[in-house]
């Protein structure tokens, strides 16, 4: 069950250093919201919060609220853990555990959980993500090769069917083709859309076309300038920011005059 989360007013520090300000924005079940702006403009510290993987970084912290249908992600009684359960992330560069066979990283989420899974219902799970991931044809037949042995464009595949074999409810994406060439990156689009009917998606990109290819609604986040907090400048439907936006910033930013 996809789920929307509301963020409200929320301010992420490291430290003392305000990284992003004030952010407001509703994130819609089954949609994929794609996040853009020049680099260092908080787009990546905001999308860790939303699973709290920015508080690996020690002095990590947050005010304001983000909840997931009426669930308080930041509250005391929340262990991040079952947080990352529920919203799974994929990085920017593909990062299958090398050591381990395509079958095992299909299952490393479920078993660092420590859910004990008898050897059939493991089998079902590796199918199903691998199917999920449209990565099944490819490697069905090698499942105990290692994860490392697949192209950058499976491997990142492989990533996306470890993220969902614990069946999360929201997807995070940190520029998920930005290393992969032109092919494996319109596989990995052509993905997100078939993904989208069961999850809940928010994609960081800095490919414009990307953005205006794979998501439903974009946000641009923009920096006054160095050592400035990143903040939201507007949101909308992704067709009509990218044909009239509000903000002329946005404008320039989408149109390449900038970032």
């Amino acid at each position: 069950m996809a789920q929307r989360i509301d963020i409200k007013d929320l301010n992420v520090y490291y430290g003392s250093f305000l990284a992003v300000e004030g952010v407001t924005m509703a994130i819609e079940p089954r949609s994929v919201t794609a996040l853009i702006g020049p680099s260092g403009c908080g787009k990546s510290t905001f999308l860790r919060t939303l699973n709290r993987m920015h508080e690996v970084i020690p002095g990590a912290r947050v005010e304001g609220s983000l909840t997931m249908d009426g669930v308080d992600l930041y509250g005391s009684d929340v262990d991040p853990v079952a947080v990352r359960r529920q919203v799974g992330m994929v990085f920017q560069r593909p990062n299958p555990f090398p050591t381990m066979s395509i079958a095992e990283n299909v299952l490393a989420g479920i078993r660092l959980n420590n859910r004990r899974i008898s050897k059939s219902d493991a089998r079902d799970v590796v199918e199903q993500s691998l199917v999920g991931a449209n990565l099944w044809n490819e490697v069905k037949d090698r499942l105990d090769r290692p994860g490392s042995s697949l192209s950058g464009g499976q491997q990142q595949r492989l990533c996306i069917a470890r993220a969902i074999a614990v069946k999360p409810q929201v997807l995070l994406m940190d520029e998920p083709a930005s290393a992969l060439d032109p092919i494996s990156t319109l596989a990995i689009e052509d993905l997100i859309a078939e993904l989208k009917d069961d999850y809940t998606i928010v994609i960081v990109t800095h490919n414009m076309q990307q953005a205006a290819r794979v998501s439903d609604r974009t946000a641009f986040f923009n920096i006054g300038g160095t050592g400035q907090p990143g903040r939201l400048i507007e949101m909308d439907d992704t067709r009509t920011m990218f044909s009239t936006p509000t903000e002329k910033s946005t404008e320039d930013y989408i149109s390449g005059r900038f970032g």
